[in-house]
């Protein structure tokens, strides 16, 4: 699989996902047709110009129109479209509908394979006990194309599905790690910044603080006045952060093909997490606040 530029008549050219191959490929891949058919195996063999395309090439190129029967040219050479693959969707951010498949005798293998070599092959086999059996067919295939001797090591590799999977779910583990242990060193950095806030805010409102209690305020009324200005710094922080990210999601929603956006859900933990990390964060400098002697507080200067 390779990437060209494919174009119709007046319409601009577009990067395609280019694959030459044969007609196991479709079912190996297990693609279903919205439209139109797949192509044989004496088409195939005879190397015709014949392509089978993905939903995004028919919405790029054929908008409103039968896209059966018409040209694709790629690398200067007209294809005639006889199939479409059904929608695939998405996977990292990566569009599976920009598809253009011909077969591999075809014209579209001087472009996907300019040096005559197998850059890629799909192995399908009855049963899971059968895969090592195909795997090493394969391998003395390979070795016997590219022609290495016995001594000579693979330059290729050979992945099983469920190794790729493996792959996936090592990479998907370590961004989980990583995505809960940066968050949570931020919050602590977030709270003790509060807590230094709040500590300097208690010893610069001392006399205030006496003040307030030789009038006839609480303990806990004093408690709950500094607990709700901590809350309130680190809420207001917390939105700043909501609107960052949001600004941050569109941008690359934008400018690249990752469907990046903020969950209406991240929007009110961030916001309930923000609270309880200043709540968390003001305890101390509130009860140290609530516990000053009011006549040692008006003395304060």
């Amino acid at each position: 699989m390779t990437f060209a530029n494919a174009s119709v008549a007046g319409a601009r050219p577009k990067s395609l996902q280019t694959v030459a191959t044969d007609p196991d490929y479709f079912r190996i891949k297990k693609y279903d047709l919205s439209a139109g058919r797949a192509f044989t195996q004496q088409e195939a063999d005879l190397g015709l110009p014949v392509a089978v395309i993905g939903a995004e090439v028919v919405e790029s190129f054929f908008p409103d129109l039968d896209p059966i029967g018409r040209e694709v040219r790629v690398g200067g050479i007209p294809y005639r479209v006889i199939g479409v693959i059904e929608k695939q969707g998405m996977v990292f951010g990566f569009s599976l509908d920009r598809l253009f498949i011909a077969p591999y005798k075809s014209p579209l293998s001087r472009v996907t394979n300019p040096r005559g070599d197998i850059t890629g092959m799909v192995v399908q086999t009855a049963t899971r006990e059968e895969m090592d059996g195909a795997m090493e067919d394969a391998r003395e295939a390979l070795r016997g194309f590219r022609q290495l001797r016995p001594g000579q090591r693979d330059d290729f590799s050979l992945e099983t599905q469920d190794q790729a999977l493996s792959f996936f779910d090592g990479i998907k583990s370590k961004l989980i790690v990583f995505g809960t242990a940066l968050p949570a060193v931020g919050l602590v950095v977030g709270a003790m910044v509060i807590m230094n806030i709040m500590l300097v805010a208690v010893a610069e409102r001392t006399r205030e603080i006496g003040i307030r209690k030789a009038l006839g305020a609480r303990r806990r009324d004093i408690l709950l006045q500094f607990l709700i200005e901590a809350a309130t710094l680190s809420l207001v922080g917390a939105a700043l952060g909501i609107a960052l990210g949001f600004s941050l999601a569109q941008v690359i929603a934008a400018l690249t093909p990752l469907p990046a956006a903020v969950a209406p859900w991240a929007i009110g933990a961030a916001l309930v997490l923000g609270a309880g990390v200043g709540i968390a964060a003001g305890l101390y400098p509130a009860s140290r606040a609530a516990l000053l002697d009011p006549i040692a507080a008006l003395r304060q200067e």
